[in-house]
């Protein structure tokens, strides 16, 4: 890392921190945009449809924008995804029916998945396998960091109008220099470490993993602001504050992923990560305090955050620079892909089970998985 400028590190982090961003600033203004459209019939689906249509659009395009990002040039791509990342983002300030709002953030994920795809494979170039460790850790943390502020801004707007949370896309606008000035594409010769890496089968299972992962963390943002608002009566406040624990505390998981990587393999940790979120939504199925959140959201949060960066990591450890780009685009796809199916796959069984109850069922369904996996590994070596 010391090799690589403190403005480009800087522009590196601030361009992650735009994927994170990317559905967690309007979290807390989605049960205020089903009370607007009153008169809407399923206007509870499409409220969340708001939160996870983007990741549809990028689960869908983004191998295809692999293909693109490779040959048109990755600093022009972001360049112009940046000032569309805005453009659709800040839609919701003006647009007055839901067909059009749902179409601006269609379009608005295919900006997100340039960004995302352009980001993650921008730090296989410049970083080598431990000092790409350590920078993911620190990646993920600004990333989650800069989450806590958007969920908390966003919940203090959404109590003033369900509008006004749409107003932070315009932080794309003020990236804009920033990216033109030091972002460069950077050429990297063959060494023996990338002409050894077997890209394959196994690519296919950190793929899967990604998607599972999503598909579970994704119920935090989908489920937790109804549940907080609809049955505890918390305020757009108090729910964005109690969501932004589970960023920062997300912060705090990836930086300790580099440390956990020393003594533990992908899997392992990936297996610590499902475990920590098992026993989070296992305590939200039995609270009935909503002060107790500020325990179950911090537990979610850090798992998050290693279970995030490793599976990026894990990606990354297996693709070549050649194909860094392409990779991150089908590895973008499966992480989309679980955000936008996590409340669609999830839906039927809140029709069965009052949500505590569903965050408890999913909660010790995940400790027995996850509990069978360790066993399965463990008779494995031995």
């Amino acid at each position: 890392m010391n090799n690589i400028s403190k403005l480009t590190i800087l522009t590196l982090l601030l361009l992650a921190m735009t994927t994170s961003m990317s559905n967690v600033a309007i979290v807390t203004a989605l049960p205020h945009l089903k009370e607007y459209f009153t008169t809407i019939d399923n206007i509870e689906f499409y409220s969340r449809l708001m939160l996870t249509l983007p990741s549809l659009v990028i689960a869908i395009l983004a191998p295809i924008l692999g293909h693109f990002i490779f040959r048109f040039g990755k600093k022009k791509s972001v360049l112009i995804a940046l000032f569309f990342f805005s453009l659709f983002g800040t839609a919701g300030l003006y647009l007055n029916n839901i067909e059009s709002l749902l179409i601006s953030r269609a379009l608005f994920g295919l900006c997100v998945a340039t960004l995302m795809i352009v980001s993650t494979s921008l730090v296989g170039d410049y970083f080598k396998e431990h000092d790409r460790h350590k920078f993911m850790g620190f990646q993920s943390a600004f990333m989650a960091i800069g989450g806590v502020f958007f969920v908390m801004g966003g919940g203090f707007l959404s109590d003033i109008n369900w509008r006004f949370p749409f107003a932070i896309y315009f932080v794309g606008i003020f990236l804009l220099p920033l990216v033109f000035v030091n972002l460069k594409e950077v050429k990297v010769e063959n060494t023996q470490e990338e002409l050894s890496i077997n890209i394959g089968k196994n690519m296919l299972v950190v793929y899967f993993l990604a998607f599972i992962y999503m598909l579970l963390f994704f119920i935090l943002p989908t489920q937790i602001p109804f549940l907080l608002i609809e049955k505890f009566d918390a305020s757009g406040k108090m729910a964005g504050t109690i969501i932004a624990s589970a960023f920062f505390c997300n912060a705090l998981g990836a930086i300790a992923f580099s440390k956990l990587k020393t003594k533990l393999n992908y899997i392992y940790i990936y297996l610590l990560g499902i475990t920590l979120i098992a026993l989070g939504f296992s305590i939200v199925g039995i609270i009935n305090n909503i002060y107790f959140f500020f325990i179950t959201s911090p537990i979610l949060g850090f798992a998050g955050g290693i279970m995030m960066t490793n599976v990026t990591a894990w990606m990354l450890s297996k693709t070549s620079h050649q194909k860094r780009v392409k990779s991150s685009g089908y590895f973008t796809s499966a992480i989309f892909l679980g955000q936008f199916l996590s409340p669609i796959v999830f839906h039927p069984l809140l029709d069965f089970v009052e949500i505590q109850d569903f965050f408890l069922l999913i909660g010790l369904s995940l400790f027995i998985i996850s509990f069978i996996a360790f066993i399965i590994l463990r008779i494995k070596q031995k």
